[in-house]
C-alpha cells in the first residue's frame, strides 16, 4: 500500500492501478497520483473508474478514495484515476506560492517562525509567528516581493533529506504544531526549495517555477492567535478579479476627491483631517447652543427649592445630561430638570443632593412610563410615554 505519488509527480492526471480493497464507496489502489487531504492542502477531486471521487485521505499510511457511488469494479481490477487538472494545478499554484509568502516574511519580519497554513476555493492564508506587527505597509510589500519572486522565475524543487542534514540547516521552516512529529517519525525529511528564496519541510503538491503561480493578491490580516499573524492572500483569477476591484476603488476615490491614484493617499488624509476639524467645531458649536438653552430654562419654585426646568430638542440624552450638571453648578437652582423632545421623550436630572434626582426621575417614570436611574445628584429616563409640554406640567406641579 503506497502512499500518494502526486507530491513527487504532480504533473500526473491520468493514470492506472489496481484496486487492493473496496468497502462501500472507500477504494484503495496498489499506487495513487490522488493527493489527499493533509498539511493545509486540500485533496484532489476527479474520476476513479469512471466514478466521481468525493474524497481523498490517508488512513493508516494508506491513500483512502471515498467515491460519490458503489463502484461496479472488483478488487484486483485495473482502473484508470483522472486528477481533476484545474482543481490541482490551483492546488499546486497555491501552495507554491504560500512558500514564496513565507519566503516574503523572512526578509521584513524579526523572529520569524512558521504557524501553518490552508488552501480553500477563494483563498490562502498562511500563518506566521513573529513579533513584528504586520500593518498596512507590510502587507504592501509582502505582495510586491511575492509577486517579484513570481516575476523573477525561480526554480522550485523538492528532494529527500536526512533528518541530521536537516536539523543543521536553520533556513528550513517547519509548521511549529508539527515539527516534533517530523523529526521522530521519519529518516528523512521531504524540504521544496524555491532557489535562493525559501526552504520548507513540505509534502505538498507544487509549481516548478514561481513564474508558474501567476498574480498573487494580498487580502488582509488577522491575529488568530497570542504570537500568531495571519495573512490572507489569493491567486490566479480571484486575485485578478480582487487586484481589479480595488483599482476600480481607487479611481472612484481619486474621481471623488477631485485627485489622482498617486496623490490619493495624502488627499485623502487632508480630508479627513479637515472633517476631524469641522466635527469639533460642530461639536463646540452644539455645545455653545445647548447651554444657551439651558440658561433660558424656567425657574420654579417648589417646597422651597428653586427648580430650573425646560425642554430641547435635537440633542441626545447623554449630552443633555452633561450640560445639565455644567448648569447646575453654575446657577443657584436646587434641581435642574430637562426634557428631550423626540417621539419618546427623555428626561434628565441633575441634583446640589438635597433634593434625590433619582426620586425625581422615579416619580416622572410611575406618571408617564418607560425607565431610568441613577443617583442623588444625577439620574435620567426614556421613553416616557408623554409629550415634553406635558412632562413639564406634572413637574410643575
Amino acid at each position: 500500500m503506497s502512499q500518494s505519488l502526486a507530491p513527487d509527480s504532480p504533473a500526473v492526471r491520468s493514470f492506472e492501478s489496481a484496486v487492493t480493497r473496496i468497502d462501500g464507496r472507500s477504494v484503495v489502489l496498489d499506487e495513487t497520483y490522488f493527493y489527499p487531504e493533509g498539511g493545509g492542502q486540500p485533496a484532489d477531486r476527479g474520476v476513479l473508474g469512471g466514478v466521481e471521487v468525493e474524497h481523498v485521505r490517508s488512513e493508516d499510511e494508506t491513500v483512502v478514495h471515498d467515491l460519490a457511488a458503489v463502484p461496479e469494479f472488483e478488487v484486483g481490477d485495473a482502473v484508470t484515476g483522472v486528477v481533476d487538472d484545474d482543481f490541482r494545478t490551483y492546488c499546486m499554484r497555491a501552495h507554491t506560492a504560500s512558500h514564496v509568502l513565507y519566503g516574503a516574511g523572512r526578509r521584513i519580519f524579526d523572529d520569524l517562525g512558521y504557524g501553518g497554513f490552508d488552501i480553500s476555493a477563494e483563498k490562502v492564508r498562511v500563518d506566521f509567528e513573529t513579533t513584528t506587527e504586520v500593518d498596512d505597509d507590510a502587507l504592501v510589500e509582502l505582495e510586491r516581493l511575492v509577486n517579484r519572486t513570481v516575476w523573477d522565475a525561480r526554480a522550485v524543487s523538492w528532494n529527500e533529506i536526512s533528518v541530521s542534514e536537516t536539523r543543521s540547516r536553520d533556513e528550513i521552516a517547519f509548521n511549529v504544531k508539527t515539527e516534533a512529529g517530523v523529526f521522530a517519525d521519519a529518516d528523512a525529511v521531504r524540504v521544496v526549495t524555491i532557489d535562493g528564496w525559501d526552504w520548507a519541510a513540505c509534502g505538498g503538491t507544487h509549481v516548478s517555477n514561481t513564474v508558474e503561480i501567476g498574480p498573487v493578491a494580498v487580502l488582509d490580516r488577522s491575529n488568530p492567535g497570542e504570537g500568531l499573524a495571519r495573512v490572507e492572500f489569493a491567486v490566479g483569477p480571484t486575485a485578478v478579479a480582487h487586484s481589479a476591484d480595488v483599482r476600480a476603488a481607487s479611481y472612484a476615490a481619486a474621481r471623488a476627491l477631485g485627485t489622482n491614484l498617486k496623490s490619493l493617499g495624502e488627499v485623502a488624509a487632508d480630508v479627513v483631517a479637515t472633517r476631524d476639524e469641522l466635527e469639533s467645531e460642530l461639536t463646540n458649536l452644539k455645545e455653545t447652543v445647548l447651554r444657551a438653552r439651558l440658561a433660558d430654562f424656567e425657574t420654579v419654585e417648589r417646597d422651597g427649592r428653586t427648580w430650573k426646568i425646560g425642554s430641547v430638542s435635537g440633542f441626545d440624552a447623554n449630552e443633555v445630561g452633561d450640560a445639565a450638571k455644567d448648569a447646575r453648578r453654575e446657577t443657584d437652582a436646587d434641581l435642574f430638570v430637562a426634557v428631550g423632545e423626540s417621539n419618546a421623550p427623555f428626561l434628565v436630572v441633575a441634583s446640589a443632593g438635597d433634593l434625590a434626582a433619582d426620586d425625581v426621575v422615579s416619580d416622572v417614570t410611575d406618571e408617564f412610563g418607560g425607565g431610568g436611574g441613577g443617583g442623588p445628584t444625577f439620574a435620567q429616563g426614556g421613553g416616557l410615554g408623554a409629550a415634553a409640554d406635558e412632562v413639564l406640567a406634572y413637574i410643575r406641579g
